[in-house]
């Protein structure tokens, strides 16, 4: 009967646990969350960059799983490359093991699991009845109140029943041995979908005595497999390079086992030395973040490869779609917002590129064709998606405001960029031939270079221009068909060519506006555009 509630203060224990877990997680996330996003959105310019982001982010919200589904998800929506997501993934490896070591200087080392019962209560006061700071403070504090008494029930259950778990009871000798306590280590991690709590219950066994650290560290590295789960369900039903991401994850996961296998097996007389100097605890900590920090090392240099090789692994033979929004983010407004403006900017930038090519010297028409058929369904998605984003949640209104009128007005230039019919006009117009070919540059860079290449002031310059030009040029061929020089087709032609470029240039100035204002780097920048024309 005794061994019976033991088994379940245990069980109970890892539910506390990971209950505490998830509750701290979202109060850090909401707490920072803004500027994590922020970090993550940011184009990370070195694999390096990412690695520490990726472990900086992953140790402040205590969650390599959150970290993980965010960039698969930014990945998704284009706000970022394959390359830079690499890199934070190899850091959200690094930036999990905090997890280990606090819970071994709150729960073991300082034991302040009875401390937590007192702290429950106010923390949780000031979750349910707090507003704004003192709220996400109190779930914070409740958050890892719990994962601290939940670690405490898993210590005492196990520590009353390991008369019936022994090391002896557990394979540990051999190869066969060895890949048994990996598998053990990854189903664990499968089962409770969190590698955090799995570590915390290889750190309450390994301290009861249930298992020796060598054991221990065997059920680690299966434990960096298993987090990998989270990343491969986040992608499934995703675009392709969703499924690239979460396959560079687990190739990373299954090399950076690989390698620490032979090093266990070569130097576990080292890590028992370890054990008894700084204490088993210590011993399995630095093992695990020693193997994981090697991992992303030996990986660094190798990111182009590991990113040509998945791209090889998960090919798109039918082609991608224009863009990918992630139902995941839904979750979170901000995120999902996030990933709606990357985009919205996408598809601008597209869209741009190809007016572009129709405008140039040489105009090859072919791009429009294509994105004829593939922006509208893509229009209608990101609207469906920012529809789900106004009705589950109270978006950041400036963006969710400035989103809406720019699809609105990416609809309208869509329709604009079909009548190629003005194209050729524009070209044999000697009044609106510079006019177009300005702006045609200018979208040209756009399309290459990205959104932050447009010039507002430029745009301003040129829209004062060809009004000008505008106002001389009706008037001259006005009186031109008057004077028998111009017949009225060629008039009608000229005036909705020059139209038609007003139009165009007055829809990229707007998507550029509210683009200032979406984008989640330079929005506290962004001045509000006037009125609709």
């Amino acid at each position: 009967m005794t061994t019976t509630t033991d088994l379940l203060a245990a069980i109970g224990g890892i539910g506390m646990f990971l209950l505490g877990m998830e509750t701290m997680t979202a109060a850090l996330r909401a707490l920072a969350g803004g500027s994590l996003r922020q970090l993550l959105a940011r184009v990370t310019t070195s694999p390096l960059k990412g690695v520490l982001t990726g472990a900086g982010v992953t140790a402040v919200i205590q969650s390599s799983s959150a970290t993980t589904v965010m960039t698969v998800g930014f990945v998704g929506a284009g706000l970022l490359t394959l390359h830079q997501a690499i890199g934070i993934l190899l850091g959200a490896n690094i930036g999990t093991t905090a997890t280990g070591w606090l819970v071994t200087l709150l729960g073991f080392k300082l034991a302040l699991g009875k401390v937590a019962m007192v702290t429950l209560l106010p923390a949780t006061l000031a979750m349910l009845l707090g507003r704004g700071k003192l709220e996400r403070a109190g779930r914070l504090l409740a958050g890892l109140s719990l994962l601290l008494i939940g670690l405490e029930m898993m210590q005492d259950g196990v520590s009353d029943t390991t008369g019936l778990l022994t090391p002896e009871m557990i394979p540990s000798g051999g190869i066969w041995g060895g890949l048994l306590l990996i598998v053990i280590g990854l189903v664990v991690t499968v089962v409770i979908q969190s590698s955090s709590a799995a570590v915390a219950l290889a750190l309450v066994l390994l301290s009861s005595g249930a298992i020796t650290v060598l054991q221990a560290a065997m059920m680690v590295v299966g434990m960096n497999i298993g987090t990998t789960f989270t990343a491969i369900l986040a992608s499934l039903g995703g675009s392709r390079v969703m499924r690239q991401t979460a396959l560079a994850n687990l190739v990373f996961n299954l090399v950076t086992a690989l390698l620490a296998l032979p090093i266990l097996w070569l130097g576990h007389s080292l890590l028992e030395d370890v054990a008894v100097t700084a204490g088993p605890l210590t011993a399995l900590l630095v093992f695990h973040t020693g193997f994981n920090v090697v991992g992303a090392a030996v990986f660094l240099p190798f990111t182009s490869l590991l990113v040509t090789l998945v791209q090889k692994w998960v090919p798109d033979p039918d082609g991608s779609a224009l863009i990918h929004l992630d139902p995941a983010l839904l979750k979170d407004s901000a995120t999902a917002l996030v990933a709606a403006q990357a985009a919205t900017r996408q598809m601008m930038e597209r869209l741009f590129g190809a007016i572009a090519k129709g405008m140039g010297p040489e105009p090859d028409y072919r791009t429009l064709s294509s994105l004829g058929i593939s922006l509208p369904p893509a229009l209608d998605e990101l609207g469906e998606y920012l529809t789900k984003i106004g009705a589950a949640q109270d978006p950041d209104p400036p963006v969710y405001s400035a989103l809406l009128h720019a699809l609105d007005h990416l609809r309208r230039l869509s329709t604009r960029a079909q009548q190629t019919a003005n194209l050729p006009v524009l070209k044999e117009d000697r009044a609106l031939r510079r006019p177009a070919l300005i702006l045609s540059e200018m979208l040209r860079r756009t399309g290459v270079d990205g959104m932050d290449t447009l010039d507002a002031a430029r745009l301003r310059r040129l829209e004062l221009l060809l009004e000008k030009r505008a106002r001389e040029h009706r008037r001259g061929m006005l009186l031109g068909e008057h004077a028998g020089l111009y017949g009225m087709r060629d008039v009608f032609q000229h005036t909705d060519a020059m139209r038609w470029l007003q139009r165009v240039l007055h829809h990229v100035q707007r998507l550029s506006e509210y683009d200032r204002i979406a984008a989640p780097v330079r929005r506290d920048r962004a001045a509000k555009p006037d009125p609709e024309v």
